[in-house]
This record gives C-alpha cells, sequence and structure tokens, in this order.
C-alpha cells in the first residue's frame, strides 16, 4: 500500500486545530499509510507537518488591515503553488481563511494542477453573498460543510459536499480542571476569576485588547478580588505578553489547547473576540460577550454586506441575542463593563438550544468523516 500523499494550508490557529485533528484520524485510518505536506502551526506541526512557513503571516482579518499585507501573502503563496509543484500530492485541502484559500485552487485550477480540490469550513454564503456560491464551485471539488443548512447553498451549482458537524465537539472545552488551574497559578479560591480572549489575530489584538483590559481594570476598582486569565495562541502570545507586561492587574498568560480548557473552568466569566472560542466557552459553561472591532472603512462595508443581525453562531442559528455582543462602534469600556458586570449577577445563558443544532451528537467525529471521504476521493483518483 503506497502512502497517501495529503496537502493541508491551514491560515489561522482555528484552521490549525482542524487541521491537526484530521491528521490524527487519517493516520488512524491508514494505519500510518500517510504523508503530510503543507503550511499550519504548532498544533500540526506536534502531529509531524514541517510547515512551509509561520501561518502569523496570514492571521489576517479586515478588508483594509490586508492591504499592507498583500505583497507577503502573494510571496507566500506562490511558494505554496511551487511547494505542490515539487511535491505532487494526492489531494490538496484548505482549511477555512477561504479568501485566500480560493485563490490556492483558482491558481491551482488556471495553471492546470490535475489534482482532488477540498476545502474545509463552507464559506458563510448564507450570511454574506449568496452568489459567491456558484464561484466557489468553479474551483473547489468537495466542501466539508459545518451546519446542517449549508449543503443546500452549494449543491443547485453542482459541488459536492459533505456536513460533518462542528468540530468544537472534538475539543475538551467541557473536560478542564479549574480546580488544579486556580492551584497551579495561585489564584484564591473565592476569586472572581475574568477569562479574556483578545483574539488569534495581530490586528484583533490590536484593536481589541486595549479596550479588554481598560475594562478589566475598571472591573477591578468594583471587583478587588479579581485575577484575569489570558489563554493566548503561538502567533500573537509574543504581542499579547509584551502588552500585558507590567500590567497592575493580577494576571497570568497561558498557552497550549489543555490551559485554555483548564483556564474556561477556572473563569467564573469571560469577554472574548467574536469566533469559534464563543462555541468552546458555551460548552464550558462560561457566562461570557464577545466582542469585535475592525478599521471604520472595514466595518462600514461589512455592515452593508452581511444579511443576518448577529455575529455570534448561535445567535445567527437561534435567531435571538443569547450570547451578548458587542461589535464595532458598541464596542466600548464603558459597555463591555456594564455587560460584565450584569453577566457576574446573572450568569446563566441559554445556549442548550444553539448547541443542539451544531450536530454535536453524531456517532463519528468530524475529522473521521473528514479522513473517511478523503481517502474515499483519493481512491477515485487513483492516486492512493
Amino acid at each position: 500500500m503506497s502512502d497517501l500523499k495529503v496537502y493541508l494550508i491551514a491560515g489561522e490557529p482555528s484552521g490549525d486545530l482542524l487541521g491537526s485533528r484530521l491528521m490524527r484520524a487519517l493516520k488512524e485510518q491508514t494505519k500510518g499509510h500517510v504523508v503530510f505536506y503543507g503550511v499550519g502551526g504548532e498544533t500540526m506541526e506536534e502531529e509531524g507537518l514541517h510547515s512551509l512557513f509561520d501561518i502569523s503571516d496570514l492571521s489576517v482579518m479586515g478588508l483594509m488591515e490586508v492591504v499592507p499585507s498583500i505583497p507577503r501573502i502573494l510571496k507566500h503563496m506562490n511558494e505554496i503553488i511551487e511547494d505542490i509543484r515539487v511535491k505532487n500530492p494526492d489531494i490538496v485541502m484548505t482549511i477555512d481563511s477561504f479568501s485566500f484559500s480560493a485563490r490556492i485552487h483558482k491558481r491551482l485550477k488556471k495553471e492546470g494542477f490535475v489534482i482532488p480540490h477540498v476545502h474545509c469550513v463552507a464559506p458563510q454564503v448564507w450570511a454574506w453573498k449568496k452568489g459567491r456560491a456558484k464561484k466557489i464551485a468553479k474551483y473547489v471539488d468537495h466542501l466539508f460543510c459545518l451546519l446542517p443548512h449549508e449543503e443546500d447553498y452549494f449543491k443547485p451549482h453542482g459541488m459536492k459536499t459533505t456536513y460533518i458537524g462542528h468540530p468544537v465537539v472534538e475539543g475538551g472545552a467541557k473536560d478542564g480542571d479549574g480546580q488544579r488551574f486556580r492551584k497551579q497559578h495561585g489564584i484564591p479560591d473565592d476569586a472572581i476569576v475574568l477569562c479574556v480572549l483578545p483574539g488569534s489575530r495581530k490586528n484583533e489584538i490590536k484593536y481589541l485588547l486595549p479596550t479588554f483590559m481598560e475594562s478589566a481594570e475598571q472591573l477591578q476598582k468594583q471587583v478587588p478580588h479579581l485575577f484575569v486569565v489570558v489563554p493566548t495562541v503561538k502567533t500573537v502570545s509574543d504581542r499579547v505578553k509584551r502588552a500585558l507586561k507590567g500590567w497592575t492587574v493580577p494576571h497570568v498568560v497561558v498557552e497550549g489547547e489543555k490551559n485554555r480548557y483548564d483556564a474556561f473552568s477556572a473563569s467564573t466569566v469571560a469577554l472574548a473576540a467574536s469566533g469559534t472560542v464563543s462555541l468552546e466557552l458555551s460548552m464550558a459553561g462560561v457566562p461570557h460577550l464577545i466582542a469585535y472591532k475592525v478599521s471604520p472603512i472595514t466595518g462600514y462595508i461589512v455592515k452593508r454586506l452581511l444579511n443576518v443581525r448577529f455575529a455570534n453562531l448561535l445567535n445567527i442559528l437561534t435567531d435571538k441575542e443569547i450570547i451578548p455582543e458587542l461589535l464595532q462602534d458598541d464596542c466600548t469600556v464603558d459597555n463591555v463593563l456594564k455587560v460584565l458586570k450584569e453577566l457576574l449577577k446573572n450568569p446563566k445563558q441559554p445556549v442548550e438550544e444553539g448547541l443542539s443544532l451544531l450536530g454535536l451528537n453524531d456517532d463519528l467525529k468530524p475529522s473521521e468523516k473528514m479522513a473517511k471521504v478523503l481517502k474515499e476521493i483519493a481512491k477515485k483518483n487513483d492516486r492512493a
């Protein structure tokens, strides 16, 4: 049996985590007869990937924020295309970061690469532009969808899709050891712990962390026994640590998935950048609010393009604001402080309805489903 050669491209930490789980599932299902190439972060590297470059170069969000990074992104795109040419993999699979991923697939198609093109995490065309589904079908051969209704947007255009459920189910968000975490970091049992999660992209740290820090400072004046935990990731950990150096609020910065989940378990309330982490906090039972800021121009454009009322996925699925949202101009210290104080008084958030819609009770995990489909695709193309 020849080894299955898989080229994976994950452009940000959430994709890196998903990619690492897929790698693990493929190794199990092929009994080790698989080789990985591509671009990923720390968790994919732990599974054996030698990343072509540091994925922090791709972790940019926002229309105006991307502009200064275009030369670097184009350079990395050329590096990927050339590396795929040399490695000649059986499958090319991109994970999340669809604006970047779509350009990779388009280049590969244009240059005549006869390789199955797969993408995971269907673009949210139901929230943005439905017409994008037709364009995506030109460049991607198979699409993995996280939500059950997403397939309906792509199938009319002849795209093969597989609903896999949300990868949040594979994490240990519910299994953190808060008592161990508090003991390890000298956090008193009676302390109010605020979990601060300012994001995994450089511009998220730029726009959100100062507001989050000042909000915590103001909260400490009213909650004397406040302790702040800041789970972060490799792509921005240095920036976060520099920003917090000398900060007078008692705090600890931690990295790694296990430490993040332990921090959740130890937390009384959380303040987070909008994203998958909100689902993890909901599964862990941590009352929280989400916040987000981009440049004023990007914010204006995004607001005009969106077709949904909310940013948080649970709010979108249930069509009500289960998780408080403070976006753009509403993301102020006064507003954050007001919501945090309300959450401390009334911590219960009815997240069960939204979580039940994410395919969390399926027998197979998302990574196992993806691995199975990738093997079938490779077999049909007689390349593995």
